[in-house]
């Protein structure tokens, strides 16, 4: 059924489609979106947006369980509840049944005798299931449960997790949680300015390095710590901190998403707003994904399609935390780029030509500089010293008024637009200088200016005082962590400057394809060759002529009618690999040939007990390019499109990329831009261009097939899609269809 539920995707994020009608309304969280703000297949394209200013921003707080005991966990905890809530200007009421204060506060002894508004409770019990329960009649807004042993630890808990998410949509409120923990009511530092980096983790310690931010100057706003996500998740506060006007930019650790769709909705509307969001997503291997499903019960999914998918969108996913730092720091404060030229400055031609080397690797464009600014630079540089880019000062211009006069020269240059010096270690008075000239110079200029502090000691004042102390200066501690976050600064601008989101490019209404489609589908069952093919056709995917018989004089009238030369094929629901059994003959030019084939054909097929529709009699097609094309089911995002090099290529090289629908023409040009083997298409050793235009628009059908048959088409397979030469089109020669 072309609404059903499947995979992650909840009841309350799907709509249903009535055939080729019109979609009635969704709710997602509580929020009613109109039939236009669903896609074909019944699911939302805008994020959800939490009021989440109560939860940050409490105007009242109740602790239940709190205590003063010393020795006893949740004293500790009280007590922090208390000095955050007197920082945001929240007033606690502690609620314990047996005691009369906590702390000299007075106590409320049960959830049922709280009598004024309560914008956040805090759980401190062992078993959440039951105070959920009753806050349900208090219209308490928002809860957090620390308590652990849910989803984490198998069947059981996550059994007892859902009994919990059932009751807390029942109640009207909001959870986070369970197994969260204090992160989100940490001491920020208000003395700090500028953009800040809002925090979501779903494990509180993989934040720490993120949070110590402040300590080198970068402001932190928010910190979420999601834990289970049985309610809230990730997406949410995704979703509300792209809307915050404080919020640079967002970091992420993530070790598993509760449902792929909410977290591209979320991820769309950040690059809607221009918020670059940077993400650790644990599960690269098999040992990383166990792990965080044991820690969340988080389902972390195929890792290729989640990079694909956080590409799609321009999430900057990196692998580690002091990379999660060092680009959430630099993409929250600097401003956007003037100019995509990077140049490299320094004192020494030996790290200048490392670093250019290590940048130029990593994608960044290094321009040499104009001749005309080469000789204003040997002004202050003697001539022998290279000054096209990387710019060598040979060491002693830095030491005196020539220093600021280089580094303002460069930063002048239209061309540049990041200024890199890296200083391998320190070296005074010289170094303390060279770091206070560029600090002035950041100041006096909107383009990014960055130092590589190499010193292993990190205790100089240069480093300390000067580099640290400036909010202009990005500083880093790696050459890897500098070339890195300047590439993602550079890339989320050009990105967001040219973003058009996918969702406004997803079709709303069924096209007139769907009803012979949906004829089509044998729910359960694979389709033959020759089904699948009519399931292309259906789409205006253009494939051979064909006829499907079931006897050899009827093979002969096809062969026929066809033209010669023909290519004749078993077809049956059974068969996936015909070519291994001997059941594909190519190039048959007369009708005694097409006879045998028949009864060598049929024979085979009865040897191997392997049932026939028929044997397709078929037009063969001229060279071309061998692609594949294919729809594969993800069990956190849903359908997803493939393209790749074709044929036994595919296996071989196994040359392909992958995207999450929906998207348009750009996104399936971009595809091709990926494969190793991209240059096949543009021809080789005399071999004509291939017409990527109607290859693209295959692309384009199948994506809109598989948003269209979601719930109904697990598996498609085009291979090979014959890519003709330029303006001959595409023909799928071979299909295989999978339905649910």
């Amino acid at each position: 059924m072309l609404g059903s539920t499947h995979g992650t995707f909840t009841t309350d994020l799907r709509a249903r489609v009535v055939a080729c009608g019109e979609a009635p309304p969704v709710v997602v969280h509580g929020v009613t979106a109109a039939p236009g703000d669903v896609d074909v297949s019944g699911r939302p394209l805008h994020a959800p947006v939490p009021d989440l200013d109560r939860f940050f921003r409490p105007e009242s707080v109740a602790v239940i369980g709190a205590s003063d005991t010393e020795g006893r966990p949740n004293t500790g905890i009280t007590r922090q509840l208390l000095a955050w809530a007197e920082r945001v200007g929240a007033r606690l009421v502690p609620v314990h049944p047996t005691r009369a204060s906590v702390f000299g506060i007075d106590c409320v002894h049960s959830v049922g005798a709280l009598t004024e508004p309560v914008d956040l409770a805090v759980l401190l019990v062992a078993d959440p299931l039951p105070v959920i329960e009753e806050l349900a009649e208090t219209k308490v807004r928002f809860a957090v449960a620390f308590a652990s042993g849910f989803a984490e630890t198998g069947e059981t808990g996550a059994a007892a997790q859902e009994r919990l998410a059932a009751a807390v949509r029942r109640s009207g409120l909001r959870l986070l949680g369970p197994n969260t923990n204090l992160n989100a009511f940490e001491h920020f530092r208000d003395d700090l300015e500028g953009p800040a980096v809002a925090l979501i983790t779903q494990s509180g310690h993989q934040g720490r390095p993120v949070f110590t931010l402040q300590e080198l100057g970068v402001r932190l706003s928010h910190w979420a710590p999601t834990g289970n996500e049985a309610d809230l998740e990730t997406a949410d506060f995704l979703s509300y901190f792209a809307g915050r006007p404080e919020v640079g930019a967002i970091a992420c650790y993530v070790e598993g998403l509760k449902d792929g769709r909410s977290f591209l909705l979320a991820a769309d509307r950040a690059a809607r707003h221009g918020v670059p969001v940077v993400a650790v997503k644990v599960g690269r291997t098999e040992t990383g994904a166990r792990t965080a499903a044991s820690h969340t019960g988080k389902l972390t999914g195929t890792d290729r399609v989640v990079d694909a998918a956080m590409r799609q969108y321009g999430v900057i996913r990196v692998d580690g935390l002091d990379q999660l730092q060092d680009t959430s720091a630099l993409l929250a404060r600097a401003r956007r780029p003037q100019a995509d030229g990077v140049v490299v400055y320094s004192i020494s031609g030996g790290t200048g030509a490392h670093f250019a080397d290590l940048a130029t690797a990593a994608g960044l464009e290094l321009p040499a500089l104009h001749q005309a600014k080469q000789d204003e630079l040997h002004q202050w540089i003697p001539e022998y010293l290279n000054v096209a880019n990387p710019v060598d000062n040979g060491g002693h211009p830095v030491g005196d008024w020539r220093g600021r006069k280089i580094i303002d020269a460069i930063l002048a240059d239209p061309s540049v637009g990041v200024l890199i010096c890296p200083i391998t270690g320190p070296f005074p008075p010289m170094s303390d200088k060279l770091a206070q000239d560029l600090v002035d110079a950041a100041e006096a200029t909107d383009k990014l200016v960055c130092v590589v502090w190499g010193s292993p000691v990190g205790t100089e004042a240069a480093y300390r005082e000067t580099l640290l102390g400036s909010s202009r200066v990005a500083t880093f501690r790696t050459f890897s962590n500098c070339i890195g976050a300047v590439k993602a600064y550079l890339d989320h601008h050009r990105f967001t400057a040219s973003y058009r989101s996918p969702f406004d490019e997803a079709p709303r209404t069924p096209s007139p394809s769907l009803r012979k489609a949906q004829a089509l589908v044998r729910p359960g069952r694979r389709l033959s060759e020759h089904a699948a093919k009519q399931l292309l056709r259906a789409y205006g995917i253009r494939v051979p002529r064909e006829q499907l018989v079931t006897s050899a004089a009827a093979a002969v009238r096809a062969a026929g009618l066809v033209g010669y030369p023909v290519v004749m094929k078993a077809s049956g629901a059974q068969l996936a690999h015909k070519t291994e059994l001997g059941l594909v003959k190519v190039g048959l030019t007369s009708a005694s040939q097409v006879r045998d084939a028949y009864r060598e054909l049929t024979d085979i097929a009865r040897f191997e007990g392997i049932d026939l529709d028929g044997v397709l009699v078929c037009q063969m097609v001229g060279r071309g390019v061998e692609m594949v094309v294919g729809v594969t089911h993800d069990e956190l995002f849903g359908p997803t499109v493939t393209v790749g090099l074709g044929g036994v290529l595919v296996e071989v090289l196994n040359d392909t990329a992958v995207r999450v629908p929906p998207f348009g023409e750009h996104e399936a040009r971009s595809m091709l831009g990926e494969l190793r083997g991209r240059a096949l298409l543009d021809g080789v050793r005399g071999a004509p261009p291939a017409d990527v235009d109607a290859l693209v628009e295959v692309v384009l059908r199948v994506q809109r097939m598989a948003l269209e048959l979601d719930g109904d088409l697990a598996e498609l397979d085009i291979n090979p899609l014959m890519v003709l030469p330029r303006g001959q089109g595409a023909v799928a020669l071979d299909a295989l269809a999978v339905c649910r």
